[in-house]
């Protein structure tokens, strides 16, 4: 099989087009055969050998977090799922990853792909589905009638978390560019703070819920806006001071953990419309390297870049 590999820790040019030799499913696990993957900004700082402290990989390493594919074969012990089916899986960031035209996933980590959604559409779901979903449901416990601020509302995870705060019955704002306001407004935001124009801290009003995807100075300024006892809950963000100011709030970090329960939930919200997939560009999977650039220099936004791993730039 064709995958993008990476034999040492490095820039984006170290991401390299191989053969491999095809995985066998062993007892537990299903063999897809990959045609899409989300690019997250994980997978770039995992190549850079930023996130070895976190997860022990040791290259050489394929990346991707999840993907979306067709069943080719089962294992042992596998009920549920047979050669043909449509599925969403994830991977983790020690396994060998996602991108690669043939993966191997244990069933626990598949599910039933969304009818109505092709295959870009619904990798571009599935891991920023399962952050914001972690993030908003299973942290924060949003519920109908919380007043929820969602920064960086335009990217992959906020768009989801503003939907998904939208279709829980949360009065919802989102930050973002100004650029993006009509965007963040489309995905159900009730108020939308252009931070290029305003101060989020002077506009948002008290809030229950804060939902950092950025951190540094946001994450500290977030806390003054928290109504006494609100919650903060932070993900994937730049580092920050735990410092406490003597504020009255909750500061919990969202732990991504994939579970079948959390990723069906994902796929069934897709389902039924309310998870809207989000997709910045599609690149074929051999341009890898310039998608892993584009994510680091800043240049994507409104949503995910996938990686379309049947296509070829040729």
């Amino acid at each position: 099989m064709k995958a993008i590999r990476f034999d040492r820790f490095g820039g984006p040019r170290e991401l390299q087009l191989v053969d491999m030799p095809d995985p066998v499913p062993g007892d537990g696990e299903i063999l897809i055969e990959v045609h899409a993957v989300s690019v997250v900004p994980g997978d770039c700082k995992l190549r850079n050998g930023d996130l070895v402290d976190h997860f022990p990989v040791t290259p050489p390493k394929v990346p991707g977090r999840d993907g979306a594919g067709i069943v080719r074969g089962v294992g042992g012990g596998v009920a549920g799922f047979s050669p043909g089916d449509r599925v969403c899986f994830t991977c983790q960031h020690v396994d060998q990853g996602s991108y690669a035209e043939l993966a191997c996933r244990p069933v626990a980590e598949v599910v039933a792909m969304p009818e109505r959604l092709d295959f870009v559409e619904a990798a571009a779901v599935m891991h920023a589905g399962v952050c914001a979903h972690i993030a908003i449901v299973g942290t924060a416990g949003v519920k109908t009638g919380d007043r929820v601020l969602v920064h960086a509302a335009a990217g992959a995870i906020g768009g989801m978390a503003v939907q998904l705060c939208r279709h829980l019955g949360a009065e919802v704002t989102g930050t973002c560019s100004a650029r993006n306001a009509d965007h963040v407004r489309a995905l159900g935001a009730d108020r939308v703070i252009a931070y290029d124009v305003e101060d989020f801290t002077v506009a948002a009003g008290e809030q229950d819920v804060v939902l950092d995807l950025l951190g540094g100075n946001v994450h500290a300024r977030s806390r003054t806006v928290l109504r006494p006892g609100g919650m903060l809950v932070w993900l994937i963000a730049l580092p920050f001071g735990k410092e406490d100011d003597g504020r009255d709030v909750v500061v919990r970090q969202a732990i991504i953990k994939d579970n079948p329960e959390i990723l069906s939930a994902v796929v069934a919200l897709a389902e039924e419309g309310h998870l809207r997939p989000l997709i910045s560009r599609v690149l074929p999977l051999e341009e890898a390297a310039q998608a892993h650039r584009i994510v680091e220099a800043g240049e994507n936004t409104r949503g995910r870049l996938v990686l379309d791993v049947r296509r070829s730039s040729a």
